[in-house]
C-alpha cells in the first residue's frame, strides 16, 4: 500500500471516530461530565487528524452561524488580554466558553443527514434515561444511592436540579417533535408518552423555576409551530389550567412559587440578601453597576469575580463568580461588543433555521434559541458545563445541514 492510500485510509478512519464520538456526546451530556470531556478530546483529536482542512476551513467560515459563534469567543479571546482579573481566571473562563469555538468542529461530523439523525436519537436515548431514572426514583421503584443526586421528595438524577429541569423542558419538546414525526403509531403514542412525563416531572417532582418558565415559552412555541395562533390559543389555555390547578394542589410547583414570592417581598435593597431570590436580585443589581462603570470593553474575560468582589467590599454582601445571568456576564467581561455578538448568534440561528433541511431540524433549532435565550436570561447558561455543551453540540447538529449560500435569500 503506497504512503498516499494509508494516509488517505488513516483519515478515513480518523472521521468514522470523529463522527462516532460526536454523536455519543448527546447521549453522554445528560448523564456524565467525564464521559462528555473524554468523547470532546476524541471528537478534537479525530477532526485534527482526519486532514481535509480546507474543506474544514471552507465549511466553518460558509456557515453564518459557525462564524457568529466563532466571534463571540474571538471577542473572549480578545478580553483574555486585558482587564484585572485573578490569577488563572482568564483561562479558568476561556475553557468554560471554548465549546463555542468547536462548533464547526462538532459540525463536521454532522454534514451527512443520518448522522446527524442518529445523533439526535442518541440525545433522546439520554434524555429518556434520565426522566425514566428521575419518575422511577420518585415512586420507589429505585432507592436512594450513591449513584444519584436525588430522593424519592427531589428526583434528580446525575445532574443539579436546575440544569436537569432545563433538560426536562427541553426533552419535552424534543419527545413531542419526535413524536410528530414518528412513522409508526406506536413511535407516536412511546414519544408523546415520554413528553408528557418530562411534563410531568418538571411540575410535579422536581422544583425549579427557570424550568417552568422554559417549559411554557417551548409548549407556545410548539403550538406556533403545529398550528399557528390556533396552536399557540390552545397551549396559552393549557398552560394556564395546569398552572391554576398546580397553584392549588400541594406539591413541588406550589411550594417554590410561593418561596419565590414570599422571598421576593422580605427582601430589601439597603440590607445583603438573604435567601435565593434575594441573592438573584443583589447579583442583579450590583452587576448593573459594574456595567455602568465599563460599559464599552468591560473588565477583561474571568474579570468578573475580582470586579465584583472589590464593589462588594465591606458590605457584607456576598460574593459570586457569575450573576447568574449570561447577558450581564458577557457585557461586565467584554462590553457591549460581546453582548451585541450573543445576540446576533442567537438571531443568526433564529433567522437560519427555516432554511434547515427537515422539519424537525427546523422546530427543534428554533427550540434551541427559545431554550438558551430565557436560561441566559436567568442563569450563565453558557458558562455551565451541561448546558453549554448541549446548546454548542446542538447548534452544530442542528446548523450543519444549512448548505452554504442558501442563507443569501434571507432579506
Amino acid at each position: 500500500m503506497s504512503a498516499g492510500a494509508a494516509l488517505q485510509r488513516f483519515a478515513t478512519g480518523m472521521g468514522t471516530t470523529g463522527r462516532w464520538s460526536t454523536a455519543l456526546i448527546g447521549a453522554s451530556v445528560p448523564v456524565s461530565i467525564a464521559l462528555d470531556n473524554i468523547l470532546l478530546a476524541l471528537a478534537m483529536l479525530a477532526w485534527l487528524a482526519g486532514l481535509h482542512y480546507r474543506d474544514k476551513l471552507r465549511f466553518a467560515w460558509t456557515n453564518p452561524v459557525y462564524r457568529a459563534a466563532l466571534l463571540v469567543f474571538g471577542l473572549l479571546l480578545i478580553g483574555a488580554l486585558y482587564g484585572h482579573q485573578r490569577p488563572g481566571d482568564a483561562g479558568v473562563y476561556l475553557l468554560k466558553y471554548l465549546d463555542l469555538a468547536l462548533i464547526p468542529v462538532l459540525g463536521w461530523a454532522f454534514i451527512a443527514a443520518p448522522d446527524r439523525d442518529r445523533s439526535l436519537r442518541m440525545l433522546a436515548g439520554g434524555l429518556a434515561l434520565v426522566l425514566l431514572i428521575s419518575c422511577a426514583l420518585k415512586i420507589g421503584l429505585i432507592p436512594p444511592n450513591p449513584w444519584l443526586r436525588g430522593t424519592p421528595e427531589s428526583p434528580i438524577v446525575f445532574k443539579l436540579r436546575l440544569t436537569q429541569n432545563i433538560l426536562m423542558a427541553f426533552s419535552g419538546f424534543l419527545f413531542a417533535w419526535l413524536s410528530c414525526c414518528a412513522r409508526t403509531r406506536a413511535g407516536k403514542i412511546g414519544w408523546s408518552i415520554l413528553s408528557a412525563l418530562a411534563t410531568a416531572n418538571i411540575m410535579l417532582m422536581v422544583e425549579g423555576a427557570t424550568g417552568y418558565i422554559v417549559l411554557i415559552a417551548l409548549l407556545l412555541l410548539f403550538g406556533w409551530q403545529q398550528a399557528r395562533f390556533r396552536g399557540v390559543a390552545v397551549a396559552v389555555v393549557s398552560a394556564l389550567c395546569v398552572v391554576a390547578v398546580l397553584s392549588l394542589i400541594p406539591g413541588p410547583f406550589q411550594t417554590r412559587i410561593q418561596q419565590i414570592f414570599k422571598e421576593f417581598n422580605t427582601e430589601r435593597a439597603d440590607r445583603p440578601a438573604t435567601t435565593s431570590t434575594g441573592f438573584r436580585m443583589e447579583f442583579y443589581r450590583n452587576t448593573i453597576t459594574l456595567i455602568k462603570q465599563q460599559p464599552v470593553l468591560g473588565y477583561g474575560t474571568g474579570g468578573f469575580p475580582a470586579a465584583y468582589a472589590d464593589l462588594v467590599k465591606s458590605t457584607g454582601q456576598n460574593l459570586t463568580r457569575n450573576p447568574h445571568n449570561e447577558y450581564m456576564l458577557m457585557t461586565v467581561q467584554i462590553g457591549i461588543f460581546g453582548l451585541a455578538a450573543l445576540l446576533w448568534l442567537f438571531w443568526q440561528q433564529w433567522r437560519l433555521a427555516p432554511l434547515l433541511p427537515t422539519p424537525l431540524e427546523r422546530g427543534l433549532a428554533q427550540g434551541l434559541v427559545v431554550m438558551m435565550g430565557i436560561s441566559c436570561m436567568l442563569n450563565s447558561a453558557l458558562l455551565d458545563h451541561t448546558e453549554g455543551l448541549l446548546y454548542a453540540w446542538l447548534t452544530a447538529l442542528l446548523y450543519a445541514g444549512l448548505k452554504s449560500g442558501d442563507y443569501r435569500v434571507i432579506k
